[in-house]
């Protein structure tokens, strides 16, 4: 199916994000859409585990377009993110004619498009399939600030200059998805060249609804009492690191896997790794507490 169609209008991308089981809001199928029909690339920040970088995996699906992502980490440079060059293969065809070719005909030759090793970012933009790629960029705050000055050209024109060989523009604009848990401010040029959605904590409303959409089996009454205490948690001022959905989803596949349909003190103990993934976190709800939690308010 068309990007166009998939994409066409808000109420489409709610359908299409709904039929890969993605529970969204109208504010965040608004910002794809424009996205899409504008050609920018989407900042998506948030808490982590609530769904951002699942977007673009959403629309690769609903799109039929092929998923790039680049995973970024502190010290991410050029070589792992653009490209680079394919030495032993250059060094060979080296060898292989050194004695037939001139030097200045040797160098045209090695730095040719065939020599490169493309990584996601010059991959996304080379993408030539009957769909455009969504490039997913994925915690880009992990990386370090020089990073970003790499993204603003390929983020602003679409194209990536190498010196050896010159501009490679994108056959197709891909669909950018960049997402950011905030552990540090991204600078202001990248972010001039995103649109912007910031994805909370669910209400108690959505998160039934992604848990009835994304575990199979679970009852309604169950969904009801494991979004409400996994709310109630989220509550706790003395955490470190509150559950995303991610977490939720977790717990609520663990309790049916265990055959459980009803949450007490003892099975909340068992199995409270699966919700709460800090150490000092788990001390911070002892039996008392989570009894508290329990108790219908």
């Amino acid at each position: 199916m068309a990007i166009s169609k998939v994409l066409g209008s808000v109420d489409a991308v709610l359908d299409a994000m709904a039929g890969e089981s993605y529970v969204a809001d109208r504010g965040l199928a608004t910002a794809v859409f424009l996205a899409a029909k504008l050609g920018k690339p989407l900042l998506v920040e948030g808490e982590p585990g609530c769904g951002k970088t699942e977007i673009s995996k959403v629309l690769a699906a609903a799109t039929g377009g092929e998923l790039i992502r680049l995973q970024c980490y502190e010290g991410l440079d050029a070589n792992a993110a653009l490209y680079e060059w394919n030495y032993a293969k250059q060094l060979l065809t080296i060898r292989l004619h050194e004695r037939e070719r001139k030097p200045g005909e040797l160098e045209t030759e090695i730095f040719d498009e065939r020599f490169l090793l493309r990584r996601p970012l010059l991959k996304a933009l080379t993408a030539d399939g009957p769909v455009p790629p969504v490039l997913l960029i994925d915690e880009v705050d992990r990386a370090d600030e020089e990073f970003e000055g790499l993204l603003l050209e390929v983020l602003s024109e679409y194209q990536i200059t190498i010196p050896e060989i010159g501009t490679i523009k994108a056959k197709a604009v891909p669909f950018v998805v960049i997402t950011s848990n905030r552990t540090r401010e991204l600078s202001d040029a990248l972010k001039r060249r995103c649109l912007y959605a910031y994805l909370d904590f669910p209400s108690l409303e959505k998160e039934i609804a992604i848990l009835r959409r994304k575990v199979p089996g679970l009852e309604d009454g169950f969904a009801l009492d494991i979004a409400t205490f996994v709310q109630r948690v989220r509550g706790e001022e003395d955490l470190v690191k509150r559950p995303g959905i991610a977490e939720t989803l977790d717990w609520a596949a663990a309790l049916l896997a265990l055959g459980e349909r009803t949450i007490t003190r003892d099975l909340v103990e068992q199995t409270l790794g699966f919700l709460v993934k800090d150490a000092q976190d788990l001390k911070a709800l002892p039996s008392e507490r989570i009894d508290a939690l329990l108790r219908t308010t």
